[in-house]
């Protein structure tokens, strides 16, 4: 069998960086693209070379479903912002290393699929496996997110991811959790609908502004009391979350929170050793 005429469909329209002047408008540090008819890899590829050319924010207009954004530019401790106007595609901000991004629309699957320390806020809903095995950094969404939110989201030492949700989740919510935080508040929600919450989860806490009941619970979790530590805690986060997205920190605090923590941090020990 030959495989000669076999193209990748996602590299096989790819121009250089030679070709793509023409979306970039660069002032002082501030890079503009132009995202419209640019493939994902082009955008990345813009992005990484404005960064590498000294820009320190960059502004993306038209963003429609390019993928990974935020990705590729651990380079040598350089931070950047990256402004997104559109609906980024999935992963982005993929292994964020340090960076700021902020969406001022919806999100696709896998916002911080894998990040490392940096800052996600996203003015929408997100989809499926928000921050998934995320290991540092921030996540704020604004709206909803979907199925699978935190999934195998860890901490380790100092390093304690945080994930704030500003209305609810679906089913699954921090499922396999190791460590870090999440918290939904709830707005505007009557109640939370999400099933299955903490499946496998063996690390790490959930908060959720108002009612949960045990039925909602995966069997490895179950309910925990807020300490003094956990107050502050969520004073700190949901504080940022309203100074963010405009809304009243007191009358979000005023409200019971309640905690959900894992049962034990070997929930599947017998499955494996026969303990």
């Amino acid at each position: 069998m030959s495989l000669a005429g076999i193209v990748n469909p996602y590299l096989e329209r790819v121009r250089p960086i030679k070709d793509l002047a023409e979306y970039v408008k660069v002032e002082g540090e501030v890079a503009e693209i132009n995202a419209r008819d640019l493939t994902h890899k082009e955008v990345n590829d813009l992005i990484r070379e404005c960064v590498i050319r000294g820009a320190r924010k960059i502004i993306l207009r038209n963003v429609f479903g390019q993928r990974f954004i935020g990705t590729r530019l651990a380079l040598n401790g350089i931070k950047v912002e990256i402004e997104i106007h559109g609906i980024p595609g999935n992963d982005l901000g993929a292994f964020l290393a340090g960076h700021r991004i902020v969406v001022y629309g919806n999100a696709q699957d896998g916002v911080g699929n894998t990040m490392d320390s940096g800052e996600i806020i996203v003015h929408g809903r997100a989809g499926d496996v928000v921050a998934m095995s995320m290991r540092g950094g921030e996540i704020y969404i604004r709206d909803t997110v979907g199925y699978r939110a935190a999934i195998h989201m860890k901490g380790y030492m100092e390093r304690n991811p945080v994930l704030v949700i500003g209305k609810t989740a679906q089913d699954f919510l921090g499922e396999y959790m190791a460590g870090g935080r999440v918290i939904v508040l709830g707005i505007g929600v009557d109640r939370h609908k999400a099933r299955y919450i903490g499946t496998g989860m063996h690390g790490g806490k959930i908060f959720i502004r108002g009612k949960v009941e045990e039925y909602q619970l995966a069997k490895e979790v179950t309910f925990g009391e807020l300490d003094k530590e956990d107050w502050k805690f969520l004073e700190e986060k949901v504080g940022k979350f309203c100074e963010y997205f405009n809304c009243d920190k007191d009358e979000l605090l005023g409200d019971n929170f309640t905690a959900i923590i894992p049962k034990s941090k070997r929930p599947y020990g017998a499955l494996y050793s026969g303990e």
